[in-house]
């Protein structure tokens, strides 16, 4: 009677090695994706009248305005300003993680060609 499937004796040497390295890959990019998550990135607007800071897990963490920025009657710049430095900060921040997983995936794309 034949066998259906599967490989007698367990998987072949060439899929163990497979599953290991797939194992590494995925224990350095946790480790990775933990590292970046903690580094800092900051963006200025209104040529340097505004700075946020933000993490690469997308948390701002610090914003900074410059005395001669804040007038009362022009709150409107003020905001664009902060809103222009955070989107640029998180776009630095995208811009990192981008990098990682092109990285870590060899230039696959995110995905397998089947």
């Amino acid at each position: 009677m034949a066998k259906r499937g599967g490989f007698p004796g367990g998987m072949p040497g060439n899929m163990n090695n497979l599953m290991k390295q797939a194992q590494r890959m995925q224990r350095q990019m946790e480790e990775s994706q933990k590292e970046l998550e903690t580094k800092e990135f900051v963006a200025k607007a209104g040529g340097g009248a505004v700075e946020v800071t933000v993490t690469g897990g997308k948390e701002i963490t610090k914003v900074k305005l410059s005395e001669e920025v804040v007038d009362p009657d022009d709150i409107e710049m003020l905001e664009d300003l902060v809103m222009a430095a955070a989107n640029e900060a998180l776009r630095m921040a995208d811009e990192a993680n981008n990098e990682l997983m092109s990285k870590m995936t060899g230039g696959l794309g995110g995905g397998f060609p089947f």
